[in-house]
C-alpha cells in the first residue's frame, strides 16, 4: 500500500528539502497563537489578539502570493534570503516593542510589517516536489503522492506547532513560542536554502512580455473563490468545537478535539496519495464539496464529546483531498513560471476565509449556544457550492484536467 510512498521518499534530494520545508513551516502554526498570547499578557485584551491576529493573517494572505512569484521570477533562495531575515527582524521588533510598553500603533505595525514579509513556504516546497519529480523519468506519476505527503506534513506542522507555543508561553514566558518560531525558521529555511540542485530554475520576466495575472485566470479564480469559503468553513468549525468543550466543562479537550479532526484530514492524505484515481482532479474536487456537506452536517447533532470526536474525525477526511486537488488543478491551469505564485492563492484563499466567520460564529455561540453554532460551517459550505455558478464555463473545463 505504501509503495509510492517508499518511491517518493527514494527519489534524489528528496528529503534533503521535504525535512527542512517542514521545519521551516513549523512557524505557521505558532506565530498566530504567540502573538494572541503576548497580547493578551500585555494588554489584557482578548478583542485587540483576536483583531491582529485576523490582520496580520489577512497581510500575510495579500503578500505571499507577491514573493511566490519572485520565486517564479528570480529563484527561491533569493526570495529567502531576503524575506526570512525581514520576518525575523520585525518579528523581534515587535516582542522589544510590546514589552516595552511602546505605542500600541508601533508594535502592532511590526507584527503586520513581518507578515507581509512571510512567503508561502508550502507553496515553495510543493513546487520544488513538481519540478524534482519532473527531473526524474518516471517521476510524473507520483506528483499526486508528493501533494498528499505535504498535505499530511501540513497537519503535523498543525498539531505540533501549536503544543509547542503553548508549552512555550505557559512553562517559559508568553513570547517564548515566537522565539521558538523564529528558530524553527532560521534552521529549516537555511537548510532548505543549501538544496541546490533540487531548486526549480528561475522564470525572469522579459522586458515587453505580457503576462496575465494569475488571479485573472479563470481556472485559478475559481478554485481560490470556493477557498475562501472552505476556509470559513475550517475556522467556524475550529470556533465551535473551542465553545463546545468549554461550555461542556472540558476546555482541556479542545486540543484532543481538533488534533482528533486533523488526524482524520492526514489519515485521508496518506490514502490518498496511494490511490490511482480514475477521475480528473477537477471532478474530485466538485466532489469533496458535495461530501463534505453530508460530514458537516452531523456537527449539528453532537451533543457529547464523544460523539462530535467521532463527527469531527470523520470530517477531517474530506479536508485533505480537497487541498490536494486544488493545487492540482491550479498547477495545471498555469504555466511553469507561474505555479509558484499560483499555489500562494491557493492558500491565501484559505486565510482569508479564515478572516471571515469569527463574528458570526461568536454571535451564534453567545445566543444559540456551541452546538447550533455548528450550521455556520454548514452555511459556508452551501456558498461554496453556490460559486460554482459564476465560474460553470471554466468547472466545464476543470473537470477534464
Amino acid at each position: 500500500m505504501l509503495t509510492p510512498y517508499r518511491r517518493l521518499l527514494a527519489t534524489p534530494g528528496a528529503l534533503a528539502f521535504s525535512i527542512p520545508g517542514m521545519i521551516a513551516r513549523l512557524p505557521i502554526a505558532m506565530t498566530y497563537l504567540s502573538v494572541t498570547f503576548v497580547v493578551i499578557h500585555e494588554t489584557d485584551s482578548y478583542t485587540l489578539a483576536g483583531t491582529i491576529s485576523t490582520g496580520a493573517a489577512l497581510i500575510n494572505a495579500a503578500f505571499s502570493p507577491i514573493w511566490s512569484r519572485k520565486a517564479d521570477q528570480l529563484g527561491q533562495a533569493k526570495v529567502l534570503r531576503f524575506t526570512i531575515p525581514a520576518y525575523i527582524t520585525f518579528g523581534l521588533l515587535f516582542i522589544f516593542t510590546i514589552t516595552h510598553n511602546a505605542p500600541t500603533f508601533i508594535w502592532m505595525s511590526f507584527i503586520f510589517i513581518a507578515e507581509a514579509f512571510l512567503p508561502n513556504i508550502g507553496g515553495l516546497v510543493r513546487r520544488r516536489w513538481l519540478h524534482t519529480l519532473e527531473e526524474n523519468e518516471g517521476g510524473r506519476p507520483l506528483i499526486n503522492t508528493a501533494y498528499s505527503f505535504e498535505a499530511l506534513v501540513d497537519e503535523i506542522v498543525f498539531v505540533v506547532g501549536p503544543l509547542v507555543a503553548s508549552a512555550a508561553a505557559i512553562s517559559i514566558a508568553p513570547q517564548a513560542g515566537m522565539y521558538f518560531a523564529f528558530s524553527f525558521m532560521s534552521v529549516g529555511t537555511g537548510l532548505y536554502i543549501l538544496q541546490k540542485k533540487s531548486e526549480p530554475p528561475p522564470h525572469p520576466k522579459v522586458e515587453g512580455e505580457k503576462r496575465t495575472a494569475v488571479l485573472a485566470i479563470p481556472h485559478v479564480q475559481a478554485v481560490f473563490v470556493m477557498y475562501i469559503f472552505l476556509g470559513a468553513c475550517f475556522m467556524s468549525t475550529t470556533l465551535s468545537t473551542i465553545a463546545f468543550a468549554d461550555q461542556h466543562g472540558a476546555k482541556s479537550s479542545t486540543g484532543p478535539l481538533l488534533a482528533i479532526w486533523s488526524a482524520g484530514s492526514g489519515v485521508a492524505a496518506i490514502i490518498n496519495g496511494v490511490i490511482k484515481w480514475k477521475i480528473t482532479d477537477g471532478k474530485k474536487f466538485i466532489y469533496l464539496v458535495f461530501i463534505m456537506i453530508f460530514a458537516t452536517i452531523p456537527l449539528l447533532f453532537s451533543h457529547s464529546l464523544l460523539v462530535l470526536g467521532i463527527v469531527l474525525f470523520l470530517n477531517g477526511f474530506g479536508i485533505a483531498p480537497i487541498i490536494i486537488s486544488g493545487y492540482a488543478i491550479v498547477e495545471k491551469s498555469v504555466p511553469a513560471a507561474k505555479v509558484t505564485e499560483a499555489f500562494a492563492w491557493v492558500i491565501a484563499g484559505l486565510q482569508i476565509g479564515n478572516a471571515l466567520p469569527g463574528p458570526v460564529t461568536g454571535y451564534m455561540i453567545d445566543h444559540y449556544g456551541a452546538e447550533k453554532s455548528f450550521i455556520v460551517p454548514v452555511i459556508a459550505l452551501l456558498i461554496t457550492i453556490l460559486c460554482f455558478l459564476p465560474y460553470l464555463k471554466a468547472w466545464r473545463q476543470l473537470v477534464k484536467i
